[in-house]
């Protein structure tokens, strides 16, 4: 298989809580430097200025341990984070976590950047819901897309849209196929699955639980996760002829910022509002990328000054606290709280509205470590999306996490 072909599909056809944003740090997917298109080092970029500030990891260099997270042991020596070369990579800013899929394996990876010590930990969950070996033979089933989005949650989307996967994040990690992304009756004849126009590329996402699809050869494409309905809204211009949008983030202003994989020519920004990308004078022109990631999000001045959430402390990491809330988004009009490590005692549980309307309090009395409760919704929960916040005995703020109810 062309590997360049493999981000750049088709292409020749191209001529060849406040969560104020407040930060440029991207994490970049790169080779090692001009004319070199293997897509396994990890660099840290200001997509302000364009100029890669930090080598995170570099193939054949970097100390690492591999640990598969559901049995918590160590891999076998000889696999490597990143070998088979990586097309797709999220951000998780509450849990400074990196997540990603290796191409060509069937497995969620991500690495802990908390992690202490000399060897940088790496950890890794294998679900038949991210392709077998003989299915990555196709490049369709390929994960080119993926991205956190503002429900806490991590989405990722193949080549050809037959599969937008979902996972979480926490302390056990979930993996669920939400099936496949269709077009709306706009598109007409740009479509969302089109070869030549739609694969590969890169995900975004925005304050208000959208994602937006930049493909690699810059179509732009907003895509609602309950429908799954993909609309295309624009084309970009001003990109060189050569420039591959296989990366892409948001900056601190709210542009998007987009990489290329295929050439050498420096980051581009643009705005949903004309589409122009400008060169960002001064920016890297060395590494190429084949993905971009960082925990900013579209329109999140626009939420911000709404203050829509400012009735809340600013979310903690379900890492940090030991407590997660699934199924989310919720369908059945209930959910669970893992309360895992916390003390016994009693927790107070309220669901509020974004306005921070209280809807339900309840009380629940943890007696185990492990401890599930199930909240169930009454019929005044309409579709929508909800604060649950956890506190202790003492009034003593555990966690916040936004839920979205079906």
């Amino acid at each position: 298989m062309n590997i360049k072909f493999l981000l750049t599909t088709c292409i020749i056809t191209i001529s060849i809580c406040s969560f104020a944003q407040i930060t440029n740090k991207t994490y970049a997917i790169t080779g090692d430097g001009n004319h070199d298109f293997m897509w396994m080092n990890i660099r840290q970029v200001n997509i302000g200025t364009g100029k890669i500030e930090q080598d995170i990891y570099q193939r054949e260099k970097t100390a690492f341990i591999m640990i598969d997270a559901d049995s918590k042991s160590l891999l076998k020596a000889g696999q490597k984070p990143t070998e088979t070369m990586v097309a797709a990579a999220a951000y998780d800013k509450n849990q400074n976590k990196l997540f990603y899929t290796p191409m060509f394996i069937g497995e969620l990876r991500w690495l802990d950047l908390n992690a202490k010590g000399d060897a940088q930990k790496y950890y890794t969950v294998t679900s038949s819901l991210l392709n077998s070996t003989d299915a990555l033979r196709n490049e369709a089933n390929h994960f080119t897309r993926m991205v956190i989005a503002a429900d806490g949650n991590g989405y990722a989307l193949n080549n050809d849209g037959s599969r937008l996967i979902k996972f979480t994040t926490g302390k056990k990690i979930t993996i669920t196929d939400l099936g496949s992304v269709i077009d709306d009756e706009s598109n007409k004849t740009v479509s969302i699955v089109n070869k030549c126009t739609s694969w590969g590329g890169d995900m975004i996402a925005d304050a208000y639980n959208k994602l937006y699809i930049i493909s690699a050869n810059h179509y732009v494409f907003s895509l609602d996760i309950n429908s799954r309905v993909a609309k295309q809204i624009g084309y970009i211009t001003g990109l060189p002829a050569n420039f591959s949008t296989n990366g892409a983030a948001v900056d601190k202003d709210g542009l998007i910022v987009v990489a290329s994989a295929n050439a050498f020519a420096g980051y581009y920004k643009f705005s949903l509002t004309n589409f122009v990308a400008t060169l960002i004078e001064g920016s890297d022109i060395v590494y190429n990328a084949s993905d971009l990631a960082n925990g900013n999000l579209l329109f999140q001045k626009e939420v911000d000054a709404a203050k829509i959430y400012t009735s809340f402390k600013p979310i903690v990491p379900v890492l940090t606290n030991g407590a997660h809330v699934y199924p989310n988004p919720v369908s059945n009009n209930q959910f669970n709280i893992y309360f895992d490590a916390q003390a016994a005692g009693k927790y107070n549980v309220a669901i509020t509205d974004l306005s921070g309307k209280s809807l339900l309090i309840k009380t629940v009395i943890v007696n185990v470590k492990t401890q599930i409760e199930t909240i169930r919704l009454n019929k005044n929960f309409a579709k929508g999306m909800y604060m649950v916040k956890v506190t202790d005995a003492n009034n003593n703020f555990i966690f916040t996490e936004r839920v979205v109810v079906q």
